[in-house]
């Protein structure tokens, strides 16, 4: 039998608590590290839909890219929805854990994920967050397309890629050329300078702000915005590694990743 606090060690090598951001709340959310692991389900969120997922299918382990805890509880009056959803967590004893911007900073994390969807060739670190030992650290990555595209062209092959019903794109011209891509998973808008200086020729990069966009567009900088939720490929991608521990050390822990999707937004 493997306990919670082995799988979190294991994890923690390979995204390091120290590469998150300041302030962003990761690790152990609710639960026991010493409770033993049979089943380890991985998500992009932790939602009431994805809890009654795990307790349907005898999950005792929830591994999200997203905290569960953003905020910290005030009370535990259980009329909140979001304090009913840990009241179902801990009846259940289900461990939460969530690795979060160091996922999105580490070697071989998400942002490297996105870029291999994108089929990116040389791609290199760029909005330089953290220097851990002599490495500066990039939340980002940019790299080349296989073929130079416009905009229009490029956003199509995007939502191809990432099965989206729509994107926003902030550019002065949609038939522009791209081949230098810069790409953040999640809410990057504020690292749009480092795009900048970085002469990437269009950055991916979801939730961007209203006046947000106008900068950009004063700095002539094309960003396409596809959302928040093609992170969803931690639920893969965190599954397939998990499994490779499994075999490892020998857990004999099966894992699963939820099935429900958590984007909020629908196309109309």
């Amino acid at each position: 039998m493997v306990q919670a606090k082995q799988i979190i060690d294991r994890i923690e090598q390979f995204a390091p608590q120290n590469l998150a951001l300041d302030k962003d709340p990761i690790g152990l959310q609710i639960g026991n590290p010493n409770q033993e692991i049979t089943k380890i389900m991985t998500t992009l969120d932790v939602r009431q839909e994805v809890i009654e997922e795990a307790i349907k299918n005898d999950v005792d382990m929830i591994f999200s890219h997203h905290p569960l805890m953003f905020r910290p509880a005030k009370n535990l009056d259980l009329s909140n929805p979001q304090n009913a959803m840990y009241a179902q967590i801990i009846k259940h004893d289900i461990v939460v854990y969530s690795a979060h911007t160091n996922i999105d900073m580490a070697p071989e994390g998400m942002n490297d994920w996105l870029s291999q969807c994108l089929k990116l060739s040389d791609v290199q670190p760029f909005a330089f967050e953290l220097t851990r030992g002599n490495t500066p650290m990039g939340i980002g990555r940019k790299g080349q397309l296989p073929q130079e595209l416009t905009l229009t062209a490029f956003s199509q092959e995007l939502k191809h890629v990432f099965g989206l019903q729509g994107l926003r794109l902030v550019a002065a011209n949609p038939e522009q050329k791209v081949k230098t891509v810069g790409i953040i998973g999640g809410d990057g808008g504020k690292f749009f300078l480092d795009a900048v200086k970085n002469e990437i020729d269009v950055l991916i990069t979801g939730d961007v702000y209203y006046h947000t966009g106008h900068d950009m567009l004063s700095y002539n900088l094309p960003v396409i915005d596809p959302g928040h939720h093609i992170e969803a490929i931690f639920k893969v991608k965190m599954a397939e590694k998990l499994n490779d521990w499994n075999k490892e050390n020998d857990w004999d822990v099966n894992v699963i990743q939820s099935q429900i999707s958590t984007d909020p937004y629908q196309f109309i």
